[in-house]
């Protein structure tokens, strides 16, 4: 069971590796060789403020608490990966003007990060500019990435604990101009004046939607700025033709329920009323990619149908995109000033930004 349980992905296939035969010695050296002898390991060094011992403490306790889940954890991971791989083998996924197989993960919540960087080869993204609301902490967003590319952008929030988090993680940033941050309750009736208050112009390459209930009605709502490209969550509990959307309630709360959002053929019937045309979903079936039509061309799969190009929900598959480590802050803060050509803060401001996603 171990042996099928730690198995190995090799050139997108799964290769088993047997255990060791009971009473095996591993790396036993020639007989007759002398000893070699090992060096004394050297301890890592000592924190040297308190936010760097709760930094490490936090670490250690998210190591600790992966090694305990480890097993379950990986045999569920190859157990999706190898359910993603016959979904993209399938015949409707061969024209290579789909996206699915552009997808990765690197700071995004499932695999927009590929996809979206597959789009703007695409069709340019001569601005760099991007505008997110439901940005949620600013460590797995849709954006997130870009800003650590040196992209300018704003970041919609209502909630107190991710707007804190952000003004501390992100305060350098947002006071060199790289980004801009509004702790604000989103409605039909403010989003087009936020949204040309942090001036990034008529035109923005990105605009990335997720508040988890009004989304269709912020969307239809937005008159004061074309953006290229359109990310909005869709609800992938309806299957084209189903048209829904939840009604519009401006004091919404999304309860975990199916009442959120509106359904992938609603999203794209909006889309083409706003010039716009249906490009492709993920793979787990939560976000819609919508390009806007004069950008579009023949450069993505045909036909632009909510019918052809919907994936349901299929939300178990999120844990099969894993990027590396938890993200730190810092790592994030390091390629948006470099990117941006901004000066590298200073070591206090470093020691008190240090944050992480813990599993």
């Amino acid at each position: 069971m171990l042996g099928k349980l730690f198995s190995n992905v090799v050139g997108g296939r799964t290769q088993e590796v047997a255990p060791e035969p009971a009473g095996a010695v591993l790396d036993e050296p020639e007989r007759g060789a002398e000893p070699v002898a090992s060096a004394a390991p050297v301890p890592p060094p000592a924190p040297s403020t308190p936010e760097e011992a709760a930094t490490a403490k936090l670490l250690d306790e998210a190591y600790y608490r992966r090694r305990q889940l480890g097993l379950l954890d990986l045999q569920a991971q190859f157990t999706g990966r190898q359910w993603i791989e016959t979904l993209l083998a399938r015949p409707d996924m061969a024209d290579p003007r789909r996206l699915e197989r552009h997808g990765g993960k690197t700071f995004s919540q499932n695999d927009e990060d590929g996809i979206i960087a597959e789009i703007f080869r695409r069709i340019g993204a001569p601005h760099r500019t991007f505008v997110e609301f439901g940005c949620g902490d600013g460590l797995e967003n849709n954006t997130t990435c870009l800003l650590s590319q040196g992209w300018r952008g704003l970041w919609l929030d209502g909630g107190d604990d991710n707007a804190d988090g952000i003004r501390k993680v992100y305060g350098y940033l947002i006071e060199h101009g790289l980004l801009q941050f509004r702790q604000v309750f989103i409605d039909r009736d403010n989003i087009d004046g936020l949204i040309v208050d942090a001036g990034l112009g008529d035109e923005i390459d990105l605009l990335s939607i997720d508040l988890d209930g009004n989304d269709y009605h912020i969307w239809e709502a937005i008159a004061a700025v074309s953006a290229r490209l359109v990310v909005v969550e869709y609800n992938g509990k309806f299957i084209p033709p189903h048209d829904w959307c939840m009604a519009y309630d401006r004091g919404y709360m999304w309860r975990g329920t199916d009442l959120m959002g509106a359904s992938l053929t609603a999203l794209a019937r909006l889309g083409e009323a706003k010039g716009y045309q249906l490009v492709g979903c993920n793979i787990t079936g939560v976000n819609a990619f919508i390009v806007r039509r004069d950008l579009a061309g023949d450069k993505f799969a045909q036909p632009a149908t909510p019918a052809h190009l919907f994936h349901p929900a299929r939300y178990e598959l999120t844990r099969c995109f894993v990027s590396g480590h938890p993200p730190n802050s810092i790592t994030i803060l390091q390629g948006a000033c470099a990117a941006a050509g901004l000066p590298w803060p200073p070591s206090d401001t470093l020691a008190s930004i240090a944050h992480v996603i813990l599993p």
